[in-house]
Order: structure tokens, then C-alpha cells, then sequence
């Protein structure tokens, strides 16, 4: 029982943990919060079934556009819904941008690929039990990924522009770093990590249009745990998370397991306001 716990609440973990990177990843470029996130993860799901199960594609070409595709949604959201937003002295208006983007994104799902939960496809085929890789393979996922953004923000120019934008982008923008290029790839990296994160789980969460406003909303705990913009906290938040939730479904079970997961979100953020890992921001007196 202990090691099924640890299983599933690792796997599910996991895809929360980068559904928060995706939060993360639009937000450091932006300080835009796009809930289009979570439907990211869920396009991952869907395009992979759509690929593999009804195209019949080999796996690698069903990831690659998989992850193709979730980067121009990416990238369409940051034109559509925060773009204009940017503009606008009012920048609190993204709530309702991206959300209206979201919405948008789940409608046009239940309408075209249907309302019932949908298979996906073995990726490797290796595991039973405990084992078996949509138990592992979410956990796999999230640390090559995490490893992969370490590598990309510390050792290539492109990641230290990242980390330059999301410190300071009016001394970035004066340094002739150019913003909205970015930006622009940041969304589409964004894209990406939430595809990675929808396809690797898609095993266990199938291809469910419903799954978007789901891990919106597990993918925005560890955010908030972690704190806004620490990728690290994310990872450390959504596997905690995970963790405690499937606990929760094995001593309480049923809706009594999210009123936990609140009741936890609730004291955390009232103990620690910018999260157990963020920084105290800065206020101008």
C-alpha cells in the first residue's frame, strides 16, 4: 500500500511540478501569471493520443509534433492574450485575458476531439505493478526536464537573456537584449515544458479535455508553495503535493482529499505568503 502511495503520488507530483514550471516559465519573461497552463499539460495528452493512437505515428514523431504544437499554442497566447495586455496600464487585465484563452482552448477541445477520456498509448512498455512506467515515467519527465532548463538558463547565452529579462527587463531592454523576442520564446519553451508534462502523464491521466482546468489548479499549489518563479520550489511543491494528495485519497478518500490539499494551500500561504522557498519582495517606502 505505502510503495503504491509513493508511486502514484511521485508520478502525479511530478506532472504538477511542471505544469508550475510552465507557470513559471511565461511568468519570469512577463510577470504575467497566463492560466493557459494547465491546458498546455492537457494539449499534451490529447495531441499524443491524437498522433499515436488515431494517426497511428511512431512515438518519437507523435512527441516531437506533440511538443511542436503545444509551442505555437504557447506562442498564440502570448500574442492573443498577454501581449495586448502588456500594453495597457491596467496589467492585472491578464486574469481575465488568459483565462478567456483557457476557456477558449477547452471548448475548442470538447468540441473536436469529445467529452470522454480517451486512451494513450504505451510510450516504452517496460514496468508492471508499482513499476510501470506511467508511474515512472512522469517522475523521469520532470527530472530530465528540470536538468535540461538548468543547462539551458546557466550555460548558453540564450538562458542567461532569460534570467537577464526576468531580473530586471527595463535594464535588459536598455542593454539592447531584445525583450519581446524573448519573451515570445519563452512562451513557446513554455509550450514545450507543459506538452512534456501532458504527454508524459498522459498514461495516467488519459486524453481528457477536463483536464486543463484540473491541473491549472494543481499546477498553480506548487507555484504558490514553492514561490513565484523558483523552478526549484515548483518541483519540491508538486512532488510534496502529490504526495500528500494520495495520501489524503487513501485515509479520507473522495472530495474530503481536495479540502485537504486546500487546507494545506491555505496554511502554507498564511504562513509564508511568498512561499516556503521565495524571496520577501522588495516594497518601495
Amino acid at each position: 500500500m505505502l510503495a503504491s502511495i509513493l508511486a502514484s503520488g511521485l508520478a502525479a507530483g511530478a506532472i504538477y511540478a511542471l505544469v508550475g514550471v510552465t507557470y513559471n516559465t511565461m511568468f519570469s519573461t512577463s510577470r504575467v501569471m497566463s492560466f493557459t497552463a494547465g491546458q498546455l499539460a492537457m494539449l499534451g495528452g490529447v495531441f499524443g493520443s491524437m498522433f499515436s493512437l488515431k494517426l497511428g505515428l511512431p512515438v518519437i514523431v507523435g512527441f516531437l509534433l506533440t511538443l511542436a504544437c503545444c509551442a505555437v499554442i504557447g506562442i498564440v497566447t502570448e500574442f492573443v492574450a498577454v501581449r495586448p495586455v502588456l500594453k495597457n496600464l491596467d496589467q492585472h487585465l491578464y486574469v481575465l485575458s488568459t483565462l478567456a484563452v483557457a476557456l477558449m482552448i477547452q471548448q475548442v477541445t470538447a468540441i473536436k476531439w469529445g467529452t470522454e477520456p480517451q486512451p494513450f498509448p504505451r510510450i516504452v512498455g517496460l514496468g508492471d505493478g508499482v513499476l510501470d512506467e506511467k508511474f515512472w515515467l512522469p517522475v523521469a519527465a520532470c527530472a530530465i526536464t528540470i536538468i535540461g532548463l538548468e543547462y539551458l538558463y546557466r550555460r548558453t547565452l540564450v538562458g542567461r537573456a532569460f534570467l537577464a529579462i526576468a531580473e530586471d527587463n527595463f535594464a535588459a531592454r536598455a542593454l539592447g537584449l531584445p525583450e519581446r523576442n524573448l519573451r515570445v520564446a519563452s512562451y513557446a519553451l513554455a509550450g514545450v515544458v507543459g506538452g512534456i508534462a501532458g504527454y508524459s502523464g498522459g498514461q495516467l491521466l488519459l486524453a481528457f479535455f477536463a483536464n486543463g482546468a484540473l491541473l491549472n489548479f494543481y499546477g498553480f499549489v506548487p507555484v504558490a508553495l514553492g514561490g513565484l518563479g523558483n523552478n526549484r520550489g515548483a518541483i519540491i511543491g508538486g512532488l510534496a503535493l502529490g504526495l500528500f494528495q494520495q495520501a489524503a485519497n487513501f485515509l479520507v478518500g473522495g472530495i474530503f482529499s481536495s479540502v485537504a490539499v486546500f487546507t494545506l494551500f491555505i496554511v502554507v500561504l498564511l504562513a509564508a505568503p511568498q512561499g516556503l522557498f521565495g524571496a520577501s519582495t522588495a516594497r518601495r517606502v
